[in-house]
């Protein structure tokens, strides 16, 4: 290179350095999932809580995290799996994982959001996510899996304010005594005694005396099986 040139070069060099960086303002539709996410599309409803997908090329059924609708036959089933269909058969969603990816069942355990996140703030997870939807509406109950429990303040939250409100599986459980036993269900107090397959509800709290022994091994967390 010619010495004449030199400051031509130097000046060049410079003003790329100082330059502005660009960015990008905008997200593209066909932007890679945010981290911790994938689509995928919802095809059969299998009731309240259970749903099958096409993530990808694969076919996967997924378990929501921690909400437990009505069995069929039980009050309010045929009404929570009826809500699961018209929010997200059909559908796009983004599917969330927490610690533990699958059950035993190998189903695939996830947060499943109608609409991809971006803050995954209170207030988005109240509006979008369709676990903490079924808890807001009574259409489902809390359910406690460690170490699956990045959202259970919230979800506790939630169905509280169901419970309150007397929807769904709560307005009928409004109408009878709740057991101070179990703060995060409602089981009336006996008589009569009852055994885990006699009520809706599985891995709650358990607070002493534990009327109606539900907690077997004594750990704090009733019906687990």
């Amino acid at each position: 290179m010619g010495l004449s040139r030199l400051p031509v070069v130097l000046l060049v060099s410079a003003a790329l350095l100082l330059a502005p960086e660009v960015r990008p303002t905008g997200r593209s539709a066909s932007s890679p999932a945010p981290p911790g996410l994938e689509r995928a599309v919802v095809g059969r409803v299998l009731d309240g809580d259970t749903v099958d997908v096409v993530a990808g090329r694969s076919r996967e059924r997924v378990r929501l995290i921690g909400v437990d609708a009505p069995e069929p036959g039980q009050p309010f089933a045929a009404e929570a799996a009826r809500f699961v269909r018209g929010s997200v058969a059909g559908r796009s969603v983004w599917l969330e994982e927490d610690v533990q990816s699958h059950d035993r069942f190998a189903r695939r355990l996830a947060y499943v959001w109608t609409v991809r996140p971006t803050r995954r703030d209170a207030a988005e997870v109240r509006r979008t996510m369709l676990n903490a939807r079924l808890l807001l509406e009574g259409y489902a109950v809390l359910l406690t899996v460690p170490p699956n429990v990045r959202y259970v303040d919230l979800f506790r939250a939630f169905q509280r304010e169901a419970r309150e409100a007397g929807r769904g599986v709560w307005a009928r459980a409004e109408r009878t005594a709740c057991d101070p036993a179990y703060p995060d269900v409602c089981i009336p107090p006996p008589p009569p005694d009852l055994d885990c397959p006699d009520i809706p509800y599985r891995r709650f709290r358990v607070l002493p005396p534990d009327p109606h022994r539900l907690d077997g091994d004594h750990d704090g967390i009733g019906c687990e099986r």
